[in-house]
């Protein structure tokens, strides 16, 4: 659970800034996105392979080119 400690001097821009990238840094977006939605695991799966493909990919395309 993020937690931002503010002083008296710190505006309430400031405050909000460093608890957004506190929520940022601890990865808690992506991780309301992604249980926004229940995939099935065959879903799951399918994406994962077309990830490690376009991964793949990319990797030879990187090396290919020098």
């Amino acid at each position: 659970m993020p937690s931002v400690k503010v002083r008296e001097s710190d505006s309430f821009e400031n405050a909000l800034r460093k608890f957004k990238k506190q929520c940022e840094r601890e990865g808690i977006l992506s991780e309301i996105k992604k249980r926004e939605h229940y995939e099935k695991p065959s879903v799951k799966k399918k994406k994962k392979a077309i990830a490690a493909r376009k991964k793949a990919l990319k990797r030879i395309r990187l090396t290919g080119e020098r």
